[in-house]
């Protein structure tokens, strides 16, 4: 068993700058994909707030869609279906994109969910006082429903970093591909998927370490 490890600590050292230059994929992706995916989910949180009823169920129906489509299943429509149409584009693109309208749905969930939950005559008072309503989405709505939904965005940034590995299904090279490389060369599964998700793991803890910096810092300016 220890001739195991070591043999296959010999072959991840070999294959660590691949392995290393996957992590940054994967990295790259969910870095893109979470601001992407929450600059669009703003904008469509927005849009469902707004008094046309028309463009509330648009949205509605937008959210609808993309929360119940399966992530994969979008993602092979992109890359393996678009280009019946003379549409190609590269895995990462097709990645982002995918994700981005994959994530957007999620995060205008639980924004919606936070505004559910506001006072509604704070809005009415700032109404009342001439306010617009993009000036009280702006500066009463948007900021409440995003210190309300920290803990919602954070889990999503986590599910974006673990959905990053369905990516490798659609030729992209991120980490979890390069642990299936480096897998393939030594048939080590157990230990390289042990590897990927303690790796997993300790990229998941930071981020919730800079979550909780963040919920503090809010709740103190709050």
């Amino acid at each position: 068993m220890v001739n195991g490890w070591m043999a296959f600590s010999r072959d991840l050292q070999e294959q660590l700058p691949l392995v290393l230059n996957g992590l940054i994929e994967t990295l790259n992706l969910t870095v893109a994909i979470s601001i992407s995916g929450l600059l669009l989910g703003v904008v469509v949180f927005y849009l469902s707030t707004c008094r046309s009823a028309l463009i509330r169920q648009v949205t509605k129906g937008y959210i609808s869609f993309f929360i119940g489509m399966p992530l994969i299943v979008l993602l092979f429509l992109i890359y393996y279906g678009l280009p019946q149409w003379g549409v190609r584009m590269s895995p990462f693109t097709v990645a982002f994109i995918g994700f981005t309208l994959n994530v957007a749905a999620y995060n205008a969930a639980y924004l919606t969910t936070a505004f559910n939950g506001m006072d509604a005559t704070e809005l009415e008072a700032a109404h009342a006082q001439g306010f617009s309503d993009g000036q009280v989405f702006r500066y009463i709505t948007l900021p409440q429903v995003l210190r309300l939904s920290v803990p919602a965005l954070t889990n999503q940034v986590i599910g974006n970093l673990k959905d990053s590995s369905v990516a490798f299904l659609i030729q992209y090279t991120e980490f979890f591909a390069r642990v299936q490389e480096l897998a393939a060369t030594n048939f080590q599964f157990f230990k390289a998927y042990l590897f990927a998700a303690l790796v997993y793991l300790a990229i998941v803890s930071l981020i919730v370490v800079i979550a909780r910096m963040i919920e503090k810092r809010i709740c103190i300016i709050g």
